[in-house]
C-alpha cells in the first residue's frame, strides 16, 4: 500500500482546505449523542452542499444523486483529515446512508436504487433498521416477525426492539420471516417498510443517557407493497449480511475516531490540573499517546480493507476486527476526556462548568452501548477467533437429561 502523496493529492488537499475555509461558517454544529434526532434544515442544506462538492456520497453514482467519483482511498483519507482538523461536520451519517445505500448499490434493483438512494443520501428520507427482537438478539436468524403475501401486499405482524431512530424515521429496512417452512436462515426476507404504514406503533425506550434513542416497534397487520423486497423471497439473510458488513465498518469508522481524537487533544490543551495543562500531565499524556497509536492503526487497517474491496479481494481478518476495535477505541477516548476534566468530568446536565455541552459524558455512555450494539464484544471476539484466526469453535455445554446425572 503506497501512502505517499504525489502532487495530485497535494493539490486535492488544498482544494479541500479552500472549501472548508470558504464554507465553514455555514456548517451546522457537530452532532453529539445528546442531541441525536431528525436532521435540522441547516444540516440538510449542508449535506446537499457537501454532495455537490464531492465531500460526501462521493462515490455514489451521479444517476442516484451522488457525486459519481471513482473510489480513491487517499482522497477519502484527505477529506476526513481536513474536516476533522477544522472541527466541522463532514455530512450526515445515518443508518440509511451508512448501511442501506451501499446495500442497495450492491444487491438492489435499478428501480430500488433510483427510488431510495437519492432521498437517503440527502437526508430527505431517514431510515431505521428492523433486526433485533426481544427473543432474537445475538441469534438474529431466530427472529419471529412474520410476513405473508396477500395479493399484492405483504401483511406483517411481530415486534422489533432497540430500533435506533424509529421515532423520527420515514422508512425501515426490516428482516421478516416470510417462508415459515424453510430452514431458519433461508426463511427470511428483507423488506422496505414506510413507517407511516397503518398498523405500525413506535414506543421509545429511555437509555442510560437519559434520552430515547432506541425504540420498540410493533406490527399489527401492517400492509406494504409486494415489490418492497430486496433480492427476493427467502434471500433476506444474504442481504442482511451485506448490510451487517457495512454496519460494522461504519461503527468502526476511523473518521469518527480521528475527529474524536482531535477534539480530545484540544480539550487536554485547554483543561488544567493543579495549574498545568492536562496534556502536560505525564500519565494522561502517556494514555493519549497510546490512543493515538491505536487510532492510526485503525486508520491504516481501514485502508487495508478499502484496498482489498477495490481489488475485489476479501479483506478477511482486517474487516472482522474493525467494529470491535473502533467502538472500544472510541470509548477509551471518551474515558480519557472525562479523566482530563477532573471533577468536572462527572457533570452531565447543564451547568456553568459543563465542558463541550456535556458531549464527552454523553459519548461515554452512548459508545458503551455501541460496544454491545451491532454484535456485542463477546460475539465479535468469537467471530474474529473462529472466522479470522481459524481457531476451533467454543464447545457447547451438554446438559444431561434428568435421571442421567442431572438434577431432577
Amino acid at each position: 500500500m503506497d501512502l505517499s502523496l504525489d502532487q495530485r493529492y497535494l493539490d486535492f488537499r488544498e482544494q479541500v482546505r479552500s472549501f472548508v475555509a470558504a464554507n465553514r461558517a455555514d456548517a451546522p454544529p457537530s452532532v453529539t449523542s445528546r442531541d441525536r434526532g431528525a436532521p435540522t434544515q441547516e444540516a440538510l442544506d449542508w449535506q446537499r452542499r457537501l454532495i455537490a462538492a464531492g465531500y460526501t456520497a462521493r462515490t455514489v453514482p451521479a444517476e442516484y444523486g451522488g457525486f459519481g467519483a471513482e473510489p480513491d482511498m487517499l482522497e477519502t483519507m484527505i477529506i476526513n483529515e481536513e474536516f476533522s482538523a477544522a472541527g466541522i461536520q463532514a455530512g450526515l451519517a445515518g443508518i440509511g446512508i451508512m448501511m442501506l445505500v451501499p446495500t442497495l448499490l450492491e444487491v438492489g434493483t435499478a428501480e430500488q436504487k433510483a427510488r431510495y438512494i437519492p432521498k437517503a443520501i440527502t437526508g430527505e428520507e431517514w431510515w431505521c433498521q428492523g433486526y433485533s427482537e426481544p427473543g432474537s438478539g445475538s441469534d438474529l436468524a431466530s427472529l419471529r416477525t412474520n410476513g405473508r403475501l396477500d395479493g399484492e401486499e405483504w401483511v406483517i405482524n411481530g415486534q422489533k426492539i432497540w430500533t435506533s431512530g424509529a421515532h423520527f424515521a420515514q422508512m425501515m429496512f426490516c428482516l421478516v420471516r416470510t417462508e415459515p417452512d424453510a430452514p431458519k436462515h433461508r426463511g427470511i426476507s428483507y423488506l422496505l417498510i414506510p413507517m407511516e404504514t397503518p398498523g405500525i406503533t413506535v414506543s421509545p425506550l429511555k437509555t442510560m443517557t437519559g434520552r430515547s434513542e432506541f425504540n420498540q416497534v410493533f406490527f399489527d397487520d401492517a400492509r406494504i407493497p409486494a415489490g418492497n423486497i430486496v433480492a427476493g423471497r427467502g434471500e433476506g439473510w444474504k442481504v442482511a449480511n451485506v448490510t451487517l458488513k457495512h454496519e460494522r465498518g461504519g461503527l468502526g469508522d476511523p473518521a469518527k475516531s480521528i475527529a474524536r481524537f482531535d477534539g480530545l487533544v484540544k480539550l487536554m490543551r485547554e483543561e488544567t490540573i493543579n495549574g498545568q495543562r492536562a496534556i502536560d500531565d505525564p500519565l494522561l499524556a502517556d494514555r493519549l499517546m497510546q490512543l493515538e497509536a491505536k487510532m492510526l492503526a485503525l486508520k491504516l487497517n481501514n485502508m487495508r480493507v478499502l484496498t482489498a474491496d477495490l481489488e475485489g479481494n476479501d479483506p478477511g481478518l482486517a474487516r472482522l476486527v474493525t467494529k470491535y476495535y473502533g467502538t472500544t477505541l472510541n470509548h477509551e477516548l471518551d474515558a480519557l476526556a472525562i479523566d482530563a476534566m477532573g471533577e468536572l468530568g462527572v457533570l452531565y446536565e447543564d451547568g456553568d462548568y459543563l465542558r463541550d455541552e456535556g458531549a464527552w459524558q454523553a459519548w461515554y455512555m452512548h459508545d458503551l452501548g455501541l460496544i454491545i450494539g451491532g454484535g456485542s464484544t463477546n460475539i465479535q471476539r468469537n467471530i474474529i477467533a473462529e472466522r479470522g484466526l481459524d481457531l476451533p469453535r467454543e464447545p457447547k455445554a451438554v446438559i444431561p437429561p434428568q435421571g442421567m446425572g442431572g438434577r431432577g
